[in-house]
């Protein structure tokens, strides 16, 4: 809920009896007090606008309505007397109708090792049965897992996200455990930034997934935190609502309970991490919150198993040595986490979210995108001034990069050309040279060509005087054989 129409307006919060409370720590009194007085606004209009679940009222209205007199300090303003009834005091009940016809969402955020019994709780808390299986611990690394229910009590309508850390603690390498939580938790914020910045907005109807709560489930040990623990909670103190619980808490006795929770408050204050304290600013809870917060970290202890003590049926955990009761304060603090995350300060638990680690992530993510509340001369920038001067930065970072990559291009043409050319000079050498040898080789083989045809010659003109040696000696030798037979038939 916050000021609407108007940079000086209050934020306001509806309490107990229709009171209206701001965050200044002024009280309008409303139901059993009305002896309060404020002023409604120190600027010049001298009336202070609010928004609360989604409608839009004055401080007059608001004062009128508690029939308190208006006091303003600012020029302009005066008290304007009502001749009978108006019917405007029926706000709040619009207000609370409405509410309840819009329903309620709530996300809770459950960062703790496997086996803590984180899902248990859950379906503890809540009295019900959520799906979901178990997880091991073999996981790669952390994955979180979202799964959103609709709850009903009474008239009431609840959409309840419950954010587990699959794997979380259960690596070797537990460096880097913490990032993806933030990543995601950053995700949220930048959906909800994304959706603020549309023209056509709808977030009456847009399911706002930013996390609320952060239970961050503490193993007992009794000795004190991990390491893992205080980086992870460290780096989560700026963007979530912190709340520490010493899980299974029935495994140490409650002597070393109490040492453990002096530890850890000790070590959470000594490495400078922001848990989140239940606020003190509303009497009507400021005793039951204080009380609370020297009671953190609270140890709980989670079953969904029922047992019959006596006339009633209550929520246990068995044991050989005897038995657990999760309500009973004595034996944990179960009690005590349910009535301060859901019963007292469930509303404050959204409005932190959105007022302080909301704003924080979007005032940061605006200013990376150049956008100021005043310039230079703490004079207060307009949009379209804020606008113009951004796109005139990005006009000229774009004009100084395109000169830059011309440049750059340029240079790198002309780098590719001397390589072309040098890749070319080298070609025409190494052609010169194949050429060259081309040619010194076609002469070789031209001089043995040459020199195969003589032998070739010379080859045939000794076969052919070869063959006519041979054929004359044949006829000599024929004529002498005819003379020798003749001879031997002249003998005869």
């Amino acid at each position: 809920m916050h000021g609407w129409n108007c940079p000086h307006s209050y934020f306001i919060t509806r309490t107990s009896d229709y009171s209206i409370k701001t965050r200044n720590r002024c009280v309008l009194g409303g139901g059993g007090g009305r002896e309060s007085v404020v002023s409604a606004c120190d600027m010049k209009c001298g009336i202070t606008y609010f928004k609360t679940a989604g409608i839009v009222l004055s401080s007059l209205h608001v004062l009128a309505y508690l029939n308190l007199p208006i006091i303003c300090k600012g020029e302009g303003c005066r008290t304007v007397p009502l001749a009978g009834h108006v019917g405007f005091d029926s706000l709040p009940d619009q207000l609370v109708n409405q509410s309840i016809s819009q329903g309620f969402c709530f996300n809770i955020l459950c960062v703790g090792e496997t086996g803590l019994g984180k899902s248990t709780l859950m379906d503890t808390l809540f009295n019900t049965k959520f799906e979901g299986e178990p997880a091991t611990h073999t996981q790669p690394g952390v994955q979180l897992q979202s799964n959103t229910y609709d709850l009903q009590e009474s008239n009431v309508g609840l959409k309840l996200t419950i954010v587990s850390t699959v794997g979380f603690g259960d690596q070797i390498n537990k460096e880097d455990s913490y990032r993806p939580i933030v990543e995601f938790i950053d995700a949220q914020f930048e959906a909800y930034l994304q959706e603020e910045l549309k023209i056509r907005r709808l977030l009456h109807n847009y399911h706002d997934s930013r996390i609320h709560a952060c239970l961050y489930f503490i193993a007992p040990t009794g000795h004190s935190l991990k390491s893992l623990d205080l980086v992870t909670m460290k780096k989560l103190d700026s963007k979530v609502n912190v709340i520490p619980i010493i899980a299974k808490s029935d495994a140490i006795s409650k002597s070393e309970l109490t040492k453990f929770k002096i530890k850890i408050t000790s070590e959470l204050v000594s490495n400078g991490v922001q848990i989140y304290q239940f606020p003190m600013d509303d009497e009507a809870v400021a005793e039951v919150n204080g009380t609370m917060n020297a009671h953190l970290p609270f140890a709980v202890i989670g079953s969904t198993e029922e047992l019959k003590i006596g006339n009633k049926m209550v929520k246990v955990r068995q044991y050989p040595w005897g038995t657990v009761q999760v309500e009973n304060e004595a034996h944990c603090d179960f009690v005590k986490l349910r009535e301060m995350l859901i019963r007292v300060n469930m509303e404050d638990l959204r409005e932190q979210t959105h007022s302080r680690h909301y704003e924080l992530y979007r005032r940061c993510k605006l200013e990376e995108m150049g956008f100021k509340d005043t310039d230079p001369d703490s004079k207060p920038f307009s949009l379209q001034e804020t606008y113009e001067a951004k796109r005139n930065e990005f006009l000229g970072e774009l004009q100084k990069k395109e000169e830059e990559m011309r440049q750059m291009f340029v240079q790198r043409v002309k780098e590719k050309e001397a390589e072309l050319k040098e890749a070319e000079k080298e070609l025409h050498e190494k052609f010169d040279r194949l050429k060259k040898l081309h040619q010194d080789e076609k002469k070789k083989l031209e001089d043995k060509k040459k020199s195969l045809d003589d032998e070739v010659n010379a080859f045939k003109q000794r076969k052919t005087a070869a063959e006519l040696l041979q054929s004359q000696g044949s006829q000599a030798g024929g004529s002498q054989t005819l003379k020798r037979d003749k001879e031997k038939k002249n003998f005869f």
